[in-house]
């Protein structure tokens, strides 16, 4: 019987995408967030559902030459940033089979306790250096949302509700909801 070799990370140097393709498909979430690697826990069932509600949401307001993506799926912003947005949406035509390269048109994370730092502050900024025109972030705890849109390099709040308050958006298309309708 084999056993397959234990596979060990790079001592001393940051990590690359290369390095991420060779990790094992053990079931684990591993990102690369500017040469570290992000192993995340399997989200919570709040969590999961508010994912599910917004994917929903969003694939009945997309254009049809966009499409809208549910984790994991790579956004290579970089040789050492791979990110797994929650959510993502972008042109179809920009998609890979196995990655999207570069920012995607719209970022949204779901927040879990153990993200919360991570997609708050880090992803965040990675995303707006990238240049991903819109990111949005759901509390579906609270339930909530907070709307940024990209404004010469720097991410601005632009749209944001809580409960059963009605949110609404143009860009990157039009589309409402309100953040109580995401949980079942």
């Amino acid at each position: 019987m084999a056993i397959d070799a234990p596979t060990f990370l790079p001592y001393g140097r940051e990590l690359t995408r290369a390095d991420l393709e060779a990790l094992p498909d053990d079931g684990h979430r591993y990102e690369l967030l500017d040469g570290a690697l992000v192993v995340t826990p399997s989200p919570r069932f709040r969590h999961q559902d508010a994912v599910g509600g917004l994917h929903v949401v969003l694939r009945n307001a997309l254009p049809s030459d966009h499409m809208v993506l549910v984790a994991p799926f790579d956004v290579v912003l970089a040789s050492d940033t791979v990110l797994q947005p929650d959510l993502l949406v972008a042109p179809r035509a920009a998609f890979t089979e196995t990655h999207l390269p570069g920012p995607p048109s719209l970022a949204v994370e779901v927040l879990s306790p153990s993200t919360r730092g991570i997609d708050l502050l880090l992803k965040k900024e990675r995303l707006e250096r990238a240049g991903c025109p819109h990111y949005w972030v759901v509390d579906p705890d609270a339930p909530s949302i907070v709307a940024w849109d990209l404004v010469d390099g720097t991410y601005r709040e632009t749209a944001g509700a809580a409960g059963d308050e009605h949110f609404e958006v143009t860009t990157p298309f039009p589309v409402a909801f309100s953040p109580a309708s995401l949980i079942g």
